[in-house]
């Protein structure tokens, strides 16, 4: 299996770091996250409109531009060095790869053109309480007349505070259910959560005889390959902001002075960004490696997830970790952006569950 980047990957890389460069820089990840929305729908729609990152991984027949996970993963490693304060995860990742695991060909070609162009943020919502296991679901759907309505609450969901689409899990009988809900549907409440990590939003969501839109009854499969997805994406916007951590710290070790030398003399200061490193450098091997198999052998996907999700959220958290440290007494005032970065690594290791679940189903997977 190839796990090389191609040239029009590396075109895509430097198109990318250019934009966000221009767009995301620290004054704005700053301003936006002062912010109800949390994000600019002005470059939301540059994202859409300048360079179809929305479509990526959407197909053709749909709207979109018919690319995969490696791509994605590029566009998330890059959105991720710099912090980028936008819906993606939820709306261009999240969403769709659940939408086209489920077979409601009708809602796919209503859903998914909107989402491709950037003018339907969309998100996916599974959890009921504390626990990110899709098999703890326990909210119910229930018939009224010839539809159905949904009631109880769903936590932590994604950009569920501007999402004009939410797709909802849900038990019917025995099984998990997949529904979709129009954002302006009566019933539904949204209740933006207090967050370590200021540049994502979480949401509260809450259903009292919300009107849905059945898409899969069996949606166990569905929402375990949006999920692995999802992770293997993550996966890659850790591995963005730990190389961009590196490259702080190694910078600061150049120009930093101590007993008049730069401190990047020091051997202890050297060893502890060589160990840096060769987490960024594992980190990536691990993202490059799972989303080829998404890609081209997802039944493999799970295991592959799971190692990625696991693996890059340790690593993220303590190259975060070593950069604040190693910046000494400026690491930890609100000016420097070290803490910024610091709290991205914080949540995004708990998001989808933290690696030591991931851990113990790749351990089931794998038969340990």
């Amino acid at each position: 299996m190839e796990l090389g980047v191609t040239e029009e990957q590396e075109e895509l890389r430097a198109a990318l770091r250019r934009f966000f460069t221009d767009r995301s820089p620290s004054a704005e990840v700053r301003r936006l996250m002062a912010t109800p929305e949390g994000y600019d729908p002005a470059v939301w729609a540059q994202m859409a409109g300048q360079l179809g990152l929305q479509a990526l991984a959407i197909p053709e027949e749909y709207g979109g531009a018919g690319f995969g996970m490696r791509e994605t993963a590029i566009v998330m490693e890059e959105m991720g060095r710099a912090l980028v304060c936008a819906p993606f995860l939820s709306s261009a990742v999240l969403a769709p790869a659940a939408l086209l695991a489920c077979g409601a060909e009708e809602v796919k070609r209503e859903a998914l053109p909107g989402i491709a162009d950037g003018s339907t943020p969309a998100t996916l919502a599974w959890m009921d309480g504390d626990d990110w296991a899709p098999e703890s679901i326990s909210m119910a759907a229930r018939r009224v007349g010839e539809g159905w309505v949904l009631d109880g609450t769903k936590s932590y969901v994604l950009d569920g505070h501007v999402a004009d689409l939410v797709l909802v899990a849900a038990r019917v009988g025995g099984e998990t259910a997949l529904f979709a809900v129009d954002g302006a549907a009566p019933g539904l409440t949204r209740t933006p959560l207090t967050t370590l990590d200021q540049t994502r939003r979480l949401a509260r969501l809450g259903f009292d005889g919300t009107p849905a839109r059945l898409l899969e009854r069996d949606a166990g499969p569905v929402l375990e390959r949006a999920l692995d997805l999802a992770a293997v994406a993550l996966a890659a916007e850790q591995l963005g902001g730990a190389q961009r951590t590196l490259e702080m710290t190694v910078e600061y070790a150049k120009v930093r002075h101590q007993f008049g030398r730069p401190i990047g003399g020091f051997q202890a200061v050297k060893h502890r960004c060589a160990d840096m490193f060769v987490l960024v450098e594992s980190a990536r091997s691990t993202v490059l490696q799972a989303a080829a198999v998404a890609d081209l052998r997802p039944a493999e996907l799970p295991a592959a997830a799971a190692l990625a999700k696991a693996y890059c959220s340790d690593a993220f958290f303590h190259v975060a970790a070593e950069t604040i440290q190693l910046h000494g007494g400026i690491g930890f005032t609100w000016e420097h952006d070290a803490h910024l970065y610091f709290k991205r690594a914080k949540s995004s290791q708990e998001l989808f569950g933290p690696p030591a679940r991931h851990r113990e189903r790749l351990a089931g997977l794998v038969g340990i």
